[in-house]
């Protein structure tokens, strides 16, 4: 285990090396072991199989007529080199073609090719002989490397017609034990320069593919430590730089969470603080100021406590929702009424006019405390950014269809969104405006809680459109369980 684990140590580029070079030496012993050590048993077999296909040719063409035959046959023997000799079952010879000289076969004497057609037809029709190239009656010995070797193959076969032939085919076995050590000085030279050149060619490719990865690693790295400003080389193979660029966005984006949270820091602990000196201002005068202690001193305090109370339950809702704590407990529900009475509670805001403008009574399937935070903070962003006029109108839309949809969409005058920050805007950590601006009610986390709600419902869709200058809309949709009723604009 200690081995393995240092092993898992050792650097990408140095792996590579030694995969590189343990492939070329592995290509190398190959090719010593079948160049060198099984060159003999190579060739003997390329030569015994090249002889037995030749018997099996020439009884495909035996019943050609006779100068066809002597044409093909002597093609046959120039072209494969090797001596043929055709009989018939009593020795008489029928076809006689000699290609090498000191053959074998046609030194036979008649006793002597009888004696082989028997040793065949015992061997089931063909039989394979090799020895050393016979000189008189003496054969030479097996052992002697420096004489050539013969090899004889015999097959017995019978025509068409039903005849019997005896078909004798000789051919020479050349020495290889000069070729093999001309082989091997040219292996000595063929393996230094392969290992030449694969250590050359190991240590570059090694270096060029572990160079961008170490260059990556090093950057994560850095990216790690919180230095969201590096930069990853988008360059090299095609999955480096598809992974340095993933690599790069994600730095961005670290980048802009991180300085969205500093912001939002900022802006929670004003939000914080402003209650909080309201609360403990009033509070001393009460305590300071004879015939301070009114109903409307204390109703401030009240009010500026229930706005703290809203932004620490908000943040701890947005917390919640995308910690995944929270479930969802839907039921049917009318989705109007809810609204309705969402909106009684604004009506101490007397210098905002908020109007509901919905044709019927309208039920849907959902969580109804989740959906009312929904058009609560809808309603709450809309009156921190609507225009002079502070008009805030909410409308109900219902779409037909097999599963009817119903869309409530919230309309402020304000200055409206640019268009690049669309689809920022429901970022936890997002503020369009980056001065500190204070919501009558809300706390800057409204969008945020309507996506991850709307989200956790899964058949709800969301969206904003907004115009510079003549302010923005935000909608959402739900699918409609029930419709009955026209009800008047509120």
């Amino acid at each position: 285990m200690k081995h393995r684990a240092v092993f898992n140590r050792i650097s990408i580029k140095w792996r590579i090396f030694a995969c590189l070079v343990l492939f070329a030496a592995v290509i190398l012993g190959f090719l010593w072991i079948f160049q060198i050590a099984f060159l003999d048993s190579f060739y003997r077999h390329i030569k015994m199989n090249d002889i037995k296909s030749s018997a099996q040719e020439i009884q495909k063409k035996i019943h050609l007529d006779p100068e066809q035959l002597h044409e093909e046959l002597s093609e046959l023997a120039q072209q494969k080199m090797m001596c043929i000799l055709i009989t018939d079952e009593m020795g008489y010879i029928l076809g006689s073609y000699e290609a090498t000289p000191n053959c074998v076969i046609h030194r036979f004497s008649p006793a002597m090719r009888m004696r082989v057609y028997l040793r065949t037809e015992q061997n089931g029709g063909s039989y394979l002989e090799r020895s050393t190239i016979v000189w008189g009656n003496t054969p030479a010995p097996m052992e002697d490397p420096n004489l050539p070797e013969t090899m004889i193959y015999c097959n017995i076969f019978r025509t068409s017609d039903g005849r019997v032939r005896f078909v004798m085919l000789n051919t020479s076995l050349s020495p290889v034990q000069s070729t093999v050590q001309t082989l091997q000085v040219q292996m000595l030279w063929i393996t230094g320069i392969m290992v030449g050149l694969a250590l050359l060619i190991a240590f570059f490719l090694s270096r060029l593919i572990s160079k961008p990865i170490i260059q990556i690693n090093r950057a994560a790295k850095a990216l790690g430590a919180g230095n969201y400003q590096v930069t990853f080389e988008e360059k090299g193979y095609q999955e480096i730089a598809e992974l340095a660029s993933t690599l790069n966005y994600a730095a961005h984006e670290l980048s802009k969470v991180e300085t969205l949270q500093r912001e939002l820091i900022a802006n929670i602990s004003h939000d914080l603080r402003t209650p909080l000196t309201m609360i403990t201002g009033y509070s001393e005068v009460m305590r300071d100021l004879p015939g301070e202690n009114t109903p409307e001193n204390i109703q401030v305090v009240i009010d500026e406590a229930k706005r703290l109370t809203t932004l620490v339950n908000d943040v701890l809702d947005i917390s919640k929702l995308q910690s995944g704590v929270q479930e969802l407990h839907c039921e049917t529900f009318n989705l109007t009424e809810s609204i309705r009475t969402i909106l009684q509670r604004y009506h101490k805001l007397v210098d905002y006019k908020i109007q509901l403008i919905a044709e019927q009574e309208v039920w849907v399937y959902a969580d109804e405390i989740k959906i009312s935070q929904v058009v609560y903070n809808l309603v709450n962003n809309a009156i921190t950014y609507t225009g002079e006029d502070k008009n805030v109108r909410i409308t109900q839309q219902v779409k037909p269809g097999q599963i009817p949809r119903v869309r409530i969409s919230v309309t402020d005058t304000g200055e409206g969104l640019p268009p690049d920050t669309l689809n920022d805007i429901w970022n936890r950590y997002y503020k369009v405006d980056k001065a500190h601006k204070r919501a009558q009610v809300g706390t800057g986390l409204g969008l945020s809680i309507v996506k991850t709600v709307l989200d956790l419902h899964g058949n709800a869709s969301y969206g904003v459109s907004s115009t510079l200058g003549k302010g923005s809309t935000f909608w959402f949709e739900l699918d409609g369980s029930m419709m009955t009723g026209k009800v008047e604009k509120n």
